[in-house]
């Protein structure tokens, strides 16, 4: 059975649950800047390249992992969504990205394969937006202008993608979207690369939305985002940070109704306080996302910012007797897309 195939017996048995994130659980680990940097030949200070500690400090990784996989994750994302040449720039060591990724892979692919208890798991290569758009300009008097090309981000996802493979990733997970070009450049790497392993590669897609309207930074709504890549033929859609479960309620909603693939969601835990933390408590979070669950929204479910293990665990207990989403039949419709979803009847 290849992964696609397990995985789809598997979300069609239960809701799965996701990880949360590691960015808090590496900062609380307490690491200075020469663990940060520990091994490598970077002169540029460290701390805070959280991609970075899969290289240098891959116990803290792991023993984080091990947390999510306690918790009663069956997907385990791997913390490279800053592991991108582009990204890795601001810290000079775009020439590490090969090895960081690799790194990661391999910690959660041996987190997962060390669990003999039978319950299938699954190693998600995230991959992130980079911290370049284009859709947009970064220079206001100058619109036409972009600071990459689409080959070149072609290009950075490729080098990416190919390491997350090579340490043992089964699926790619293109994570916070919230520029949708970005998202297609992202899609292209991925098929450029299963054609050249000869292999398949699952493609899971997250959107950010930036508004309570529901529409990301490159101004798409939910139904044209799914429109617009539908086509890639993506394992799972879903929606990942922006905000609580709270607010992401409508638009999870409306996905469901619309997406014939696998739904997977990890909101923040809730909204930041006047200092950008997140108070909301994990029973909190899980009576909400527990409601996606009721009302059969949901196959996947899991924490973006702000998430702790004990999220998680609280989420996979509430949901634990909910039956996952059934997939809707696709209609024979049109379906278009620009900013807005055009559809032609058939």
């Amino acid at each position: 059975m290849t992964k696609r195939e397990e995985f789809e017996a598997a979300a069609a048995q239960r809701i799965l649950i996701k990880d949360g994130p590691y960015g808090t659980a590496i900062q609380q680990a307490g690491l200075t800047p020469e663990d940060y940097a520990a091994g490598t030949d970077l002169a540029q200070e460290q701390k805070g390249n959280n991609d970075l500690v899969n290289l240098t400090q891959p116990q803290v990784i792991r023993r984080i992992c091990d947390s999510y996989i306690d918790a009663g994750a069956h997907i385990l994302a791997t913390n490279t969504f800053n592991a991108n040449r582009i990204s890795q720039a601001d810290y000079g060591a775009e020439h590490l990205v090969h090895e960081i990724n690799v790194a990661a892979a391999r910690i959660i692919r041996e987190a997962v394969d060390a669990r003999n208890d039978g319950i299938a798991r699954f190693v998600a290569g995230a991959v992130g937006p980079t911290n370049k758009t284009l859709s947009l300009s970064p220079d206001v008097e100058d619109p036409g202008f972009r600071e990459v090309t689409f080959d070149e981000i072609v290009a950075v996802y490729v080098e990416q993608c190919r390491a997350l493979v090579a340490g043992g990733a089964d699926f790619i997970l293109v994570e916070t979207v919230f520029d949708t070009l970005n998202c297609k450049a992202a899609i292209m790497a991925v098929k450029q690369l299963a054609r050249e392993l000869d292999r398949d590669i699952p493609l899971m897609i997250s959107l950010t939305l930036t508004d309570l309207s529901g529409r990301n930074l490159s101004g798409h709504t939910v139904e044209a985002f799914w429109y617009t890549v539908r086509h890639a033929k993506p394992l799972t859609i879903g929606l990942n940070c922006s905000f609580g479960a709270e607010q992401l309620r409508p638009h999870v909603q409306l996905l469901s109704d619309i997406a014939d693939t696998w739904l997977m969601a990890y909101p923040n835990a809730g909204l930041p306080n006047d200092l950008g933390e997140y108070d909301e408590q994990p029973e909190t979070t899980a009576s909400l996302t527990q409601v996606w669950a009721q009302n059969g929204r949901i196959n996947a479910l899991g924490g973006c910012c702000g998430s702790t293990p004990a999220h998680i665990a609280a989420m996979a207990k509430a949901v634990e007797n909910c039956a996952p989403r059934v997939l809707p039949k696709p209609d024979p419709d049109m379906h278009l897309a620009g900013l807005e979803p055009f559809t032609i009847a058939a």
